[in-house]
């Protein structure tokens, strides 16, 4: 995965979440519980580290706004 950068934490509110999983199915099914929540840019796949576990997915999260905006 590409490094964060300043722009993806720059404000209060703005946030990057990684989510560790077993599969790709929980990783993205703890992404739709985030996004019921608040606006996020959503990850389209997970990737994999050799010799690590599981997946990861990386999305972005923006607590200002509600997820309809």
């Amino acid at each position: 995965m590409k490094q964060i950068n300043e722009a993806h934490v720059a404000a209060p509110g703005l946030a990057v979440v990684e989510v560790a999983a077993a599969d790709a199915e929980t990783a993205f099914s703890v992404q739709e519980l985030l996004a019921a929540r608040c606006a996020i840019a959503l990850a389209d796949r997970t990737t994999r580290e050799l010799g690590k576990p599981g997946v990861r997915l990386r999305c972005f999260l923006d607590l200002r706004q509600t997820p309809d905006t």
